[in-house]
């Protein structure tokens, strides 16, 4: 444990929160938990054409839902705040006058520049190794409307927040000979630096951007995704365990991560794995979770409300837990379970009357359902066997038929359960509806 250690993700508000965003803030927090030290929030909100509380709020929103609680920024009081950039101008006017007094800032054409060492930067990467790179020209620190440049007020937050690590995208390391050369010029030892590999899109080998499928953590809060899983799956995202295994609970992460264990290669964004992942924890979410999880999304669905059964509503989604590969596919696939007007796949109806005479086999289920003495699991399949027996068939030709005649789907949940949660007489009610309105042709 190594409680000095203070790293940052220092976001600017633009409107959305990219994954390639949070998985940035994710691998600061992981390394600070694993550590015991300091996960800092900073805004870096000088762009004043561009940010805007909405924006701030989609960001702290977004680390929130993630999980991702920080112990010094916006909405706690730290410090060394204030941790939004357009409140430190004070602070910056300060450094730059000290530049100046060093002799390595000067005023030309309204801008303030810096002046370089001509000096090779070395850099000390925990995940590159050393990189030397020589920054050659000198560069603008602060520009001639009198708003301070990235490079500068980043190294300055840094130093006056006592930064130990900055991790961050491969994308900045072309930044760090010009970060390097401003805390030489200060005099402050340089940060240790981790440039994580970047996220590339599903297709091709571009890097990932807002404007890709998938690219917004927003539109997964919004899709019903755990936050646990997309969490997990984000750490997949040039971290492994090294055992194969890719679903952890998040302190046994927090155990084994560290710095060195991170790829050099660009990570590859996946959607479908993280739909399986996201799924996996759906499938082993405690009974009572999984549908408190659940049920908002069947209220926004419009399936449910305030006068749903709730013994019905547990049962329904106890039965759905196992088979569910989405929340946001859920209020489709258990539709019928609350209405009569539920969707009908008509591709499911070609392929039943396809085979046999699904309408007669339904007649007989109805003949034998007024003889059975209990409606439960098993006695529903001791007689579907007994009808299949006695008219030389398989218990399938009365399975898929009734299955749709209550449903409208071909699959679903346990056929013998999903009787027994629709009720005796809902099941007649249904099935004798569907003789009515069905010709068989």
């Amino acid at each position: 444990m190594n409680s000095a250690v203070r790293v940052r993700f220092a976001p600017s508000p633009t409107g959305f929160f990219h994954i390639g965003g949070a998985r940035t803030a994710l691998f600061n927090w992981l390394y600070a938990r694993h550590c015991g030290g300091t996960f800092i929030l900073r805004i870096e909100d000088t762009d004043k054409k561009r940010d805007s509380e909405e924006s701030v709020r989609v960001l702290i929103d977004g680390l929130k839902w993630l999980g991702l609680h920080w112990d010094e920024g916006p909405e706690l009081s730290g410090p060394h705040g204030p941790y939004f950039q357009s409140e430190r101008q004070c602070i910056y006017d300060n450094y730059l006058n000290r530049l100046r007094d060093y002799g390595r800032a000067y005023d030309q054409d309204g801008a303030v520049w810096f002046k370089v060492s001509g000096k090779p930067a070395v850099i000390h990467d925990e995940i590159r190794g050393e990189v030397t790179r020589l920054e050659e020209k000198d560069f603008v620190i602060v520009r001639s409307d009198g708003s301070p440049v990235f490079h500068f007020v980043n190294v300055v937050d840094d130093i006056d927040m006592a930064i130990t690590h900055v991790i961050r995208g491969e994308d900045h390391l072309s930044n760090s000979s010009k970060h390097v050369e401003i805390f030489q010029a200060l005099n402050v030892a340089t940060p240790i630096f981790a440039h994580i590999p970047l996220i590339l899109k599903t297709v091709g080998s571009g890097k990932m951007s807002k404007r890709d499928q998938g690219a917004l953590v927003e539109d997964y809060k919004a899709r019903w995704f755990l936050p646990e899983a997309v969490r997990n799956y984000l750490c997949l995202l040039g971290w492994s365990p090294k055992d194969d295994r890719e679903i952890l609970p998040i302190e046994e992460i927090i155990a084994l991560f560290d710095l060195k264990q991170i790829s050099k290669n660009n990570a590859r964004f996946d959607e479908k794995k993280l739909a399986h992942v996201n799924g996996e924890y759906l499938r082993k979410l405690p009974a009572k979770a999984f549908i408190d999880f659940c049920t908002p999304a069947l209220k926004c669905a419009g399936l449910i409300s305030p006068k749903t059964d709730s013994s019905h509503l547990e049962n329904v989604l106890t039965a759905c837990q196992e088979k569910v590969r989405d929340v946001e596919s859920l209020p489709n696939f258990c539709t019928h379970f609350f209405t009569n007007d539920f969707p009908v796949d008509e591709k499911a109806r070609e392929k039943i009357f396809k085979q046999g005479n699904p309408l007669v086999c339904i007649r007989e289920f109805l003949g034998a359902l007024s003889s059975l003495r209990d409606f439960t699991e098993e006695d529903l399949e001791t007689m579907v066997t007994k009808l299949a027996q006695s008219n030389n068939c398989k218990t399938g030709d009365y399975i898929h038929p009734i299955r749709f005649a209550v449903s409208g789907q071909s699959v679903g949940i346990g056929f013998y359960r999903l009787l027994c949660i629709l009720g005796k007489d809902e099941v007649i009610k249904r099935l004798e509806k569907f003789l009515q309105t069905t010709s068989f042709a």
